[in-house]
C-alpha cells in the first residue's frame, strides 16, 4: 500500500541518496504537448536541501524538454525506485525551477554537490523542486538489476567543450532553445561559469 510522507527525511531521504538513477516527467500545459520522461544518473548529481527541496544538476544534452516545460508551467515529478534490497518506489511530485548559470542562486546550490566535477559534463542549470506530495509505493513487480559503475561517455563527449563551443553546439541542437512543441527552453548563449574545487566523493559499492 502507498504511504504519504510530509517530509524527506529518515530512510526515505536515506534510499533516494542511495539510488544511482532516477527519472523525471514533466508536460506542457497543452493537452496535446508532448510528455517528457527523462532518466538521470552521474553519481552525486542529486541532493537533498532540506526536508521539502530537492535539487539535481541539468547537464548537456540533445534537447531542453524539462528546462522548458518547467519554465511555463513547474510541475515535475521525479521517481526512483529500488533494483536491489527490499521493494521501494519513491515519487516527489512538486513544482521545479531551473536555476541558470547568471542566477544569483547557482553558486550557492553548487555547493550541495561537492563530488561532481561539472566542468566536463557541460553543466547548464540546477534544477530546483518543492515537494507537494511525496509518496512511497511497494514496487514488487521492479526487477532486480545490478550497479557496476558509471559511463564516461557523457564527460569524455563534453570535456572538450569551452562555454562558447558549448552555446554553439546547442545553438545547432533544434529542441534546445525550444522545446519539441516550441516553447522557450535553454537561453542562449550560455552565461560562462567560475570553475570550482572537487572534493571526490566514494561511489557506493554494488547492493
Amino acid at each position: 500500500m502507498g504511504k504519504t510522507h510530509e517530509r524527506i527525511e529518515g530512510r526515505l531521504r536515506a534510499f533516494i541518496e542511495a539510488q544511482h538513477i532516477f527519472f523525471t516527467a514533466t508536460a506542457p500545459l497543452d493537452a496535446d504537448g508532448t510528455v517528457n520522461l527523462s532518466p538521470k544518473g552521474v553519481s552525486g548529481s542529486f541532493a537533498v536541501i532540506d526536508e521539502t527541496t530537492v535539487a539535481y544538476l541539468d547537464f548537456a544534452g540533445s534537447n531542453a524538454e524539462t528546462i522548458a516545460h518547467l519554465r511555463e508551467n513547474g510541475r515535475i515529478t521525479l521517481m526512483w525506485c529500488a533494483f536491489q534490497g527490499p521493494p521501494n518506489i519513491v515519487r516527489v511530485h512538486g513544482r521545479g525551477e531551473p536555476v541558470f548559470r547568471d542566477d544569483p542562486r547557482f553558486d550557492e546550490l553548487l555547493t550541495h554537490f561537492p563530488g561532481v566535477d561539472t566542468a566536463p559534463h557541460g553543466l547548464r542549470a540546477v534544477i530546483l523542486v518543492r515537494a507537494e506530495l511525496i509518496r512511497d509505493t511497494c514496487g514488487f513487480a521492479v526487477p532486480y538489476l545490478s550497479y557496476d559503475e558509471d559511463r564516461t561517455l557523457h564527460a569524455d563527449r563534453f570535456r572538450r567543450e569551452d562555454d562558447e563551443s558549448l552555446s554553439a553546439y546547442f545553438a545547432q541542437k533544434q529542441d534546445i532553445a525550444t522545446s519539441i512543441d516550441g516553447l522557450p527552453g535553454l537561453p542562449l548563449p550560455l552565461p560562462p561559469m567560475t570553475p570550482r574545487p572537487v572534493t571526490p566523493e566514494p561511489v557506493p559499492p554494488a547492493r
